[in-house]
């Protein structure tokens, strides 16, 4: 278990979004806010952003006054870069005293200004995506416990808000389970998880069966998905999960709305039928008894009218639960995995 990723995080946190305006780069400080809300005083957006993370605003001075002790970096754009007109708020940050958190794939030491503000300071600079150490290679051995992976018909379409919603009904049901990250979001929600984008492609699925290991018959490890065996930026991550988690069961994660993939917009987005096939049989090759128990549907897009014949609909041609975990809960997928596990 050594080689999991585990930062020490100091709440509360001052969470920054700068420019960005859209929730897919600003995904990290949503899930933050959404999931940690406890440990989070407000957020520090430049002027005229409309996007909010529901928080109050701050400045840094009123963060400092507030006794913020972390500026966390809530924004993941495309290629994880830190935006050069981002580095005066962070400089200043450290300076204050504030602990810097990123997820990004740059890293803080590597910004003069930002390090010798912390050094002088005693604040920490503090790199989520930092590749994890001593990992093996995948080893296909069954192992002790079960495992349900979220799989997608392409990124960014709610594979962590499904597992950590998942996570969270089973414990409210009695169930043995815990949410497994790996990615940065899921690392900075739980404390814990393997960053598995940072990982040298010979040891994904080493890295998938650590964030997994041996447990007790009866628990189960809801394990955060990445990418999507249809995307073609990402499909190889996709692969090596489910070939290092050893699901048990699987649910496919589903965007309303989305007909192209995000990175591939020449590629339009898979059936939901076509991804459930290809995930499965892709997954047999170290569970052969592996199973789609449900679809986790992001339906923001609608009205509650028509998501509720959305899902119906797609019940009937899937004879699967299919819910947005966020609007409806998770437990007609959990019923089911009772069912199919029992």
């Amino acid at each position: 278990m050594s080689s999991l990723t585990t930062p020490t995080f100091k709440s509360p946190y001052l969470i920054f979004i700068g420019d960005a305006d859209n929730t897919i780069d600003a995904k990290t400080g949503l899930g933050i806010a959404q999931w940690c809300p406890e440990r989070v005083a407000g957020q520090l957006r430049f002027a005229g952003n409309p996007l909010s993370l529901g928080v109050p605003d701050m400045t840094l001075q009123q963060a400092v006054d507030a006794g913020v002790k972390s500026l966390v970096i809530g924004v993941a754009p495309v290629g994880g870069v830190i935006g050069p007109h981002w580095v005066a708020v962070l400089e200043e940050a450290a300076a204050a005293g504030m602990d810097i958190v990123s997820g990004l794939h740059v890293r803080l030491e590597s910004l003069p200004g930002v390090e010798t503000a912390a050094r002088q300071s005693g604040a920490s600079l503090i790199n989520v995506r930092t590749p994890a150490e001593s990992l093996p290679i995948g080893t296909g051995i069954k192992r002790s416990g079960k495992r349900l992976l979220m799989v997608g018909i392409d990124c960014s379409v709610g594979k962590k808000y499904s597992a950590l919603s998942l996570a969270k009904a089973m414990q409210a049901r009695g169930m043995d389970a815990t949410f497994r990250a790996t990615g940065q979001t899921g690392i900075m929600i739980a404390g814990t998880g393997v960053p598995i984008d940072t990982v040298v492609a010979d040891f994904v699925a080493g890295a998938a069966e650590v964030v997994s290991p041996a447990n007790h018959p009866d628990h189960w490890d809801v394990i955060e998905g990445q990418g999507s065996l249809f995307n073609p930026s990402y499909a190889g991550v996709s692969l090596g999960l489910l070939h290092g988690s050893q699901p048990d069961a699987i649910v496919v994660c589903h965007e309303v709305g989305r007909e192209f993939i995000a990175s591939a917009p020449q590629l339009p987005t898979p059936t939901l039928q076509a991804c459930i096939d290809l995930n499965l049989r892709c997954a047999q090759l170290t569970n052969p008894a592996v199973r789609c128990i449900g679809v986790s549907v992001n339906t923001t897009k609608l009205t509650e009218a028509d998501r509720g014949d959305y899902l119906a609909t797609l019940e009937a041609e899937l004879n699967l639960p299919c819910v947005d975990p966020i609007a409806d809960g998770c437990d007609r997928i959990i019923d089911r995995l009772f069912t199919e596990f029992q």
